[in-house]
Formats: structure tokens, C-alpha cells, sequence
């Protein structure tokens, strides 16, 4: 089920459980996972893009093996907020991924998270080939954590 707004999101979810976040890039997945309170997203891998089924059976292993109850997509959205190619491209594998499983599925928007990753793995000091192995994944995590936050806030005012 693809949610419309976050908040249709947060309605379709249980009250707690964790939740994956992904970025997904043109030769990679990036992948986050939370607590099943919701609090805390943790960058977990990436995939290496093959083709749609091979990349949904590895996301949808995941999903399984952790006991995932919802999916945050990130929407690679323009700088003025227009819709390009790349989120017509996450909205398709949205719409596919959604045939393979009964998961609620949001879009959260997914602007400069790679320039805040790259940022948090500069200050940590890690090298060139370091940051380029974990960027995807770490850049999943602010995509994830910035739609916790958001299902955090929705939660409290209620």
C-alpha cells in the first residue's frame, strides 16, 4: 500500500515496530532500519542494483529477517520542490515493490540527506574509499530518521 502523506502512513502502521528506510540510487539501495519504538534510524547496507527482482528479494529478506512493518522511500526531489526523472523512477519501483508485499510504503523527501551524510562521514574523519562504501546506507539513515522524527511529532499530537 503506497501512502499518499506521511500521516496516511503513520495511520496504516501498528504501534510500534521497526521501520526500513532506503535511498535509492541508479547502481545502489542504500538501507536503514529503526528500533521498533521508532526513535532511532541505523544505516544497515547497501545493495548493489541488479534487477527489480533480484533487488526486491534482497530488500524484501531484510524486511522479513528484522521484522520490518513499514518502508520509507526517499523522493529525490528537485531544489525547487519540482518532481524530475529520478522520482518518477522511485515512484515506479514504489508501485512495483507494492505488488511483492503488503507493507504500507511512504515518500519522504529525500533533498541534501547524501550532502548531510557526506558531512557526518567527513567529521568522523573516515577516508575517501570509506565514505564511498557507506554513503548510500548513511545517507538512508537521515532519510529514515527525518520521517521518524515526523511520526514522532504526529504521535504527540495527537
Amino acid at each position: 500500500m503506497i501512502c499518499a502523506t506521511i500521516e496516511e502512513f503513520a495511520a496504516a502502521l501498528p504501534a510500534t515496530g521497526a521501520l526500513a528506510g532506503l535511498d535509492l540510487g541508479t547502481k545502489t539501495i542504500g538501507v536503514a532500519v529503526s528500533d521498533g519504538f521508532r526513535s532511532v534510524a541505523t544505516p544497515l547496507s547497501t545493495i548493489r542494483r541488479q534487477k527489480f527482482t533480484l533487488d526486491a528479494e534482497a530488500l524484501l529478506k531484510i524486511t522479513s529477517e528484522r521484522a520490518i512493518c513499514g518502508l520509507v522511500l526517499g523522493l529525490p526531489m528537485n531544489m525547487d520542490g519540482s518532481e524530475g526523472p529520478r522520482c518518477q523512477s522511485t515512484r515506479a519501483f514504489a508501485r512495483n515493490l507494492e505488488k511483492l508485499t503488503p507493507l504500507p510504503i511512504a515518500f519522504w523527501d529525500e533533498r541534501l540527506s547524501t550532502v548531510a551524510a557526506e558531512r557526518a562521514m567527513l567529521e568522523a574523519d573516515l577516508s575517501r574509499k570509506q565514505r564511498a562504501e557507506r554513503i548510500d546506507h548513511v545517507a538512508a539513515g537521515f532519510i529514515l530518521q527525518g520521517a521518524l522524527d515526523r511520526l514522532g511529532y504526529l504521535g504527540r499530537a495527537e
